[in-house]
C-alpha cells in the first residue's frame, strides 16, 4: 500500500514539477523525458545485469509493434499533459484522469468485448452526462480532459494485450529506446531554431530537466512494486489521489480559477467514480466469497478405518 501511495503522490506532484520547467515548451520538455528515462532506465538494467531478455525479444515482431504503438500514445500522454499544466489548465489535467477509470471500462466494452455489471453501467452514464454538462456548461467540448483519458486508457490498453511479458524497467526502457530518435530530432529542431531552454535558464533548471527522467521511472516501479502485492481493487481506489492532488495543486498553488460550473462537472465526475468504486468493491467481496464456498464444498480425503486385525503389532 505504502508503495502505491509513494506513487500516485508523485504523479500528484507533476503539476509542480513541470510548473518549474517553464520557460521550456512540452515538445522539448517531452524529449528531455524521453532521453533522460532511458538513460536512467540503462543504468538500472546495468546495475542489475538484466539484458538477458533484450534478444529474444527482438525476436517478436509482433510484440515490438505494440510496443512501438505504446510508446506512441505515451508520448502524446505526455506532451498533452506537460501542455496543460504549462498552459495554466491543471484543472484540465486532472479532470482526464478523473475521466481516465469511465473511458477504460468503456473500451473494455468496445475493444474486448467485455460485459459490464449494472452499476458499472450506471458509472459510465454518469459519466458521460458530466462530459455532455461540461461541455454545454462551459461553451465547449473539454478536449484536452477528453485526450488525456482516452491516450492512457489506450496506453494501458495496449500494456495490458502486450506487456504482461515485460516488467515495468523493461516496458519502459524500450518504449523510450523507440521514441529516443524522435525525442533527438525535437531538441535539433528547437536548437536550430534558438529555442532552446537547457542550460540558458541557471543550473537548477538545467538540473530540473535532467532530473525529469528519474521522476517519470521512479513512480513507475513503485506502482509496479505494488501492484505485484495488493489487488487490483486497492490499486483502483487509490489512484484516485493522483487527480485530487492535481485539482489541489491546481486550485491552491498555482492559482488556477475554477467556475462554478466547472466544480459541478467534476462533481457529476465524483459520483461516477463512486459508484465505479462501490460496483468494485462488491465485486471483490463476492468472488471471496465464491473462492471460500468453493473450498468448503471440496470433501476432505479421510483415511479408511484399518481394521483392527490389519494394524501392525
Amino acid at each position: 500500500m505504502l508503495f502505491g501511495f509513494a506513487a500516485y503522490g508523485i504523479w500528484g506532484l507533476f503539476p509542480l514539477y513541470f510548473d518549474a520547467l517553464k520557460p521550456a515548451s512540452p515538445w522539448e520538455i517531452l524529449a528531455h523525458r524521453i532521453l533522460w528515462t532511458l538513460l536512467f532506465c540503462v543504468i538500472l538494467l546495468a546495475v542489475l545485469r538484466d539484458f538477458a531478455w533484450l534478444r529474444p525479444l527482438l525476436r517478436r515482431p509482433r510484440l515490438m509493434a505494440g510496443i512501438t504503438v505504446a510508446a506512441v500514445v505515451i508520448a502524446v500522454n505526455w506532451v498533452l499533459y506537460v501542455t496543460a499544466v504549462t498552459s495554466g489548465n491543471t484543472s484540465e489535467a486532472a479532470l482526464g484522469y478523473f475521466l481516465n477509470p469511465l473511458v477504460t471500462v468503456a473500451l473494455g466494452v468496445v475493444v474486448l468485448g467485455e460485459r459490464l455489471r449494472v452499476l458499472q453501467w450506471v458509472a459510465v452514464g454518469i459519466g458521460l452526462v458530466a462530459g455532455i454538462y461540461l461541455a454545454v456548461a462551459g461553451g465547449r467540448v473539454p478536449v484536452m480532459a477528453l485526450a488525456l483519458a482516452f491516450s492512457f486508457a489506450i496506453y494501458s490498453l495496449t500494456k495490458k494485450k502486450v506487456g504482461a511479458s515485460l516488467q515495468a524497467v523493461q516496458g519502459l526502457t524500450l518504449e523510450t529506446v523507440i521514441l529516443a530518435p524522435v525525442a533527438a530530432g525535437i531538441l535539433i529542431v528547437i536548437s536550430n531554431r534558438g529555442g532552446l531552454a537547457f542550460g540558458a535558464h541557471g543550473a537548477s533548471h538545467t538540473w530540473l530537466l535532467v532530473g525529469s527522467g528519474v521522476a517519470t521511472a521512479v513512480p513507475l516501479l513503485l506502482f509496479a512494486a505494488a501492484a505485484r502485492r495488493i489487488p487490483l481493487v486497492s490499486i483502483g481506489l487509490i489512484q484516485f489521489i493522483t487527480p485530487v492532488m492535481q485539482l489541489l495543486v491546481a486550485v491552491v498553488l498555482l492559482d488556477e480559477v475554477m467556475s462554478t460550473e466547472r466544480w459541478i462537472g467534476f462533481g457529476i465526475v465524483w459520483v461516477a467514480l463512486i459508484v465505479l468504486s462501490v460496483d468494485s468493491i462488491l465485486a471483490m467481496r463476492r468472488a471471496r466469497r465464491r473462492a471460500a464456498a468453493s473450498r468448503a464444498t471440496i470433501p476432505a480425503t479421510i483415511p479408511a478405518a484399518i481394521p483392527a486385525d490389519d494394524c501392525p503389532r
